[in-house]
């Protein structure tokens, strides 16, 4: 099973795809266990169409700004190709889903299947039930700098995203590898039978051995008196 996920977001002129609100800014990063790999996907997108004050307020950027850039239509090919078939993640993700399949729609493409989504704020919700959830929430909560963080940007709200995503599915954890080296003789195997049990450490037929060995360095060792308890 693929390991690749892509983190994306959405800069748009307004919130409503239905009545004519388009995306201006579009912004993605590859994940692989959750963790970024540095490959990102990022473009400015015209509009054909106003851009009001109010949108500007927030995310900063201008009708003027996106005069000479590409239309969606111009980019789709290399964004589609740059997501492949990998699950997307978003924060608020079906507001991001929307815009990006109402501009599909607009080039006769099929839309992004609903099932690929992965939605941040479900997860904080889920995991902080009643409290504040905002992307600059959840980055306070986590110790993530928002100092760059002046307006909303679309590359920097995945990079910010991408640790608060990091820190809500624990994918420090579940993408730590060791090198092959670091593995080759490792101190103890353990195993984790359910989780009602507690952590059980095992050690290895060579390790058993070595202590065997210790021990016989040792005078009159208390370990050599105890008895094995019945039935092992």
């Amino acid at each position: 099973m693929s390991q690749i996920s892509i983190l994306f977001d959405t800069e748009t002129t307004g919130l409503d795809p239905l009545t004519g609100d388009r995306i201006i800014e579009i912004a993605a990063i590859e994940l692989v266990r959750d963790l970024p790999t540095g490959k990102v996907f990022h473009r400015l997108v015209d509009p054909e169409r106003d851009v009001p004050e109010g949108a500007t307020r927030i995310h900063g950027i201008s009708r003027s700004d996106l005069i000479g850039k590409p239309r969606f239509a111009d980019i789709v090919d290399d964004f589609l190709a740059f997501i492949g078939d990998a699950p997307l993640v978003a924060h608020n993700a079906p507001f991001d889903f929307g815009f990006l399949n109402a501009e599909l729609s607009r080039l006769s493409l099929p839309p992004i299947d609903m099932r690929r989504m992965i939605d941040t704020l479900a997860l904080a919700k889920a995991r902080f039930p009643g409290m504040p959830n905002s992307l600059n929430a959840l980055c306070t909560r986590f110790a993530i700098d928002l100092s760059e963080r002046t307006t909303h940007n679309a590359l920097l709200d995945c990079r910010l995203l991408a640790e608060v995503y990091v820190e809500l599915t624990g994918g420090r954890q579940r993408g730590l590898v060791l090198p092959e080296a670091a593995q080759s003789e490792p101190v103890f195997t353990y195993s984790r039978p359910s989780s009602r049990k507690p952590l059980r450490l095992v050690p290895s037929e060579a390790q058993l051995e070595a202590h065997a060995h210790f021990l016989t360095r040792l005078k009159d060792p208390v370990w050599a008196r105890l008895e094995a308890p019945p039935g092992t």
